[in-house]
């Protein structure tokens, strides 16, 4: 059996700019990559639930 690893970028919207919903997203990886606010990402987007 072979299995794929479902990878996402998160986190990564900036202020009034939204990339993506995240939350929805969740539902459908199985890894993901987390901005940490250097080239994307700020910090109330990071924090977001």
């Amino acid at each position: 059996m072979h299995a794929i690893d479902f990878n996402c970028d998160m986190g990564e919207g900036f202020g009034a700019w939204r990339m993506g919903d995240d939350l929805a997203l969740l539902d459908h990886v199985t890894s993901a990559n987390v901005a940490c606010g250097f080239h994307a990402g700020d910090p109330a987007t990071i924090r977001a639930p």
